[in-house]
């Protein structure tokens, strides 16, 4: 891989007639976890899903988006796939739609592994069995179909199957925002560490700024399509200058006022 795992310059995204994004800047060096923020509709989904070479049907978009070095913008599909599981992976907010429901789920972890590093049945089958472990799983989770989980254990899943690809970027579209506030702490204290350990970089987009400042350390502010407000995450959020990044925080200390920085 040369360069950062991910380079965005100038990136407009226009869907349906619309501008979803607007000539976003954004460079997440080696090992950087970045946080994407900003109000509904502001761009942060479409922005992550060019990174992950995502993008819906109808969606037209110009500028650059470099990942591991490879350009994505009007790259062919199987260029898109090919960098999909190796460049990057993805953690949705659903873990039910990026889980095959009749799949045991250490068959679906086992998958990249095989396909990724050539490793035999067993070999993967191990593997697979170590990074549920690592993700906080009990023993047996392997043989459970999705449906025998709950929420947040789907999501642990999830996250050990992206942890396989062994990838130089995570991007995670609101991984939290279907669990309970206890699973979503421990969800993102166990992403934390497994990213720590792996040196992978994150892209994470949340309107939950606990989540951001639990697993990140730089933020980018985007609205209307723009970034308006980038830096530290102690810094931005301890004194915004855009508006829109104030109106984030303040809606954020309303709601839990010890959990950001002041």
């Amino acid at each position: 891989m040369t360069g950062p795992p991910l380079e965005i310059r100038d990136l407009r995204v226009v869907v349906g007639g619309q501008v979803a994004v607007d000539g976003v800047d954004l460079v997440v060096g080696a090992g950087e976890r970045w946080g994407l923020i900003g109000p509904s509709g502001a761009g942060k989904t479409m922005t992550a899903s060019a990174t992950a070479a995502l993008l819906p049907p109808g969606a037209h978009a110009t500028g650059s988006v470099l990942l591991g070095g490879t350009e994505l913008v009007g790259a062919t599909e199987d260029v898109h796939r090919r960098v999909r599981g190796s460049a990057v992976t993805l953690v949705a907010q659903d873990s039910a739609t990026a889980l095959h429901p009749l799949v045991p789920v250490g068959r679906q972890v086992a998958a990249p592994l095989r396909r990724r590093h050539g490793l035999g049945r067993r070999e993967a089958a191990r593997r697979a069995d170590d990074l549920l472990a690592d993700v906080g799983l009990p023993d047996g989770t392997a043989r459970c179909r999705p449906a025998q989980l709950s929420g947040g254990q789907r999501q642990r899943v999830a996250l050990a199957a992206a942890l396989a690809c062994d990838v130089a970027l995570l991007v995670a579209d609101e991984p939290t925002a279907a669990l309970d506030p206890t699973v979503a702490r421990d969800l993102l204290a166990q992403l934390d560490r497994s990213l720590r350990e792996r040196r992978i970089a994150l892209l994470l987009v949340t309107h939950d700024l606990t989540a951001l400042t639990a697993v990140c350390d730089h933020v980018a502010v985007i609205d209307h399509g723009r970034i308006v407000e980038r830096g530290p995450v102690r810094e931005v959020l301890s004194a915004p200058a855009h508006e829109c990044t104030r109106a984030l925080v303040d809606a954020a200390r309303s709601l839990v006022p010890s959990t950001l920085p002041a």
